[in-house]
């Protein structure tokens, strides 16, 4: 796992819990409002060195008693191969897991759920799942991933895990006719708009994909 940062303690990652957060490197998605373009942009991911896993096992089993849980987030978790071998041995040491994901490999996603590796799923819903609405926010979006994001809501819905679907909202991209679109998609799951939190980094992928035409 590549791991780029660890808050130690957190009361808003996981609703209701007090946890730890562990930030991966990497994503798939290019996404031109994202808040962690240091956790995506290759020039970037390898400005500073990776945090060793045992650095974050020592400190789980630390404060274990003290910790309700840990939230793995990103970037985009489930693009490294190694990631339930990093939850089984998260769980060995007896914490629970919640996993933040935007849904596009799903096949891993199913893998963990039958392992039990995962008691908490967060996926963010960027928009309306097709090719058209999801361009508007990360053009290298393709068929193939929006079909997977449709199978991993299926798949959180039927693994008995706790879940939410969220979406950002984001100014001059959701419209009223979007939200209420999503509102309905979502009625019968736990489901919460996130307002857009403007900050000085803002726009630094935005203008990466401008130039680079991704």
């Amino acid at each position: 796992m590549r791991i780029a940062s660890l808050t130690r303690q957190s009361l808003v990652d996981w609703p209701g819990k007090v946890a730890a957060v562990v930030f991966t490197r990497g994503c798939n998605f290019r996404c031109g409002f994202c808040h962690n373009p240091s956790l995506v942009l290759p020039q970037l991911m390898n400005s500073e060195p990776d945090i060793p896993e045992k650095e974050i096992f020592d400190y789980l089993e630390k404060r274990k008693d003290w910790l309700d849980g840990v939230v793995i987030t990103g970037g985009e978790p489930t693009v490294h191969k190694d990631l339930d071998i990093f939850l089984q041995t998260i769980g060995k040491i007896g914490m629970a897991i919640k996993l933040d994901t935007n849904g596009t490999n799903p096949e891993i996603l199913e893998s963990l759920f039958h392992r039990n590796l995962v008691d908490f799923v967060a996926m963010d819903i960027k928009t309306v799942l097709s090719e058209k609405h999801y361009a508007r926010i990360t053009p290298n979006i393709s068929r193939v991933q929006v079909e997977k994001m449709i199978r991993s809501v299926q798949l959180i819905r039927q693994s008995g895990a706790g879940y939410q679907f969220r979406t950002t909202v984001i100014p001059g991209i959701h419209s009223m006719e979007i939200t209420e679109q999503l509102t309905s998609r979502y009625r019968d799951d736990p489901y919460v708009f996130q307002p857009f939190k403007q900050s000085g980094i803002d726009g630094i992928l935005s203008d990466y994909i401008h130039s680079t035409h991704i």
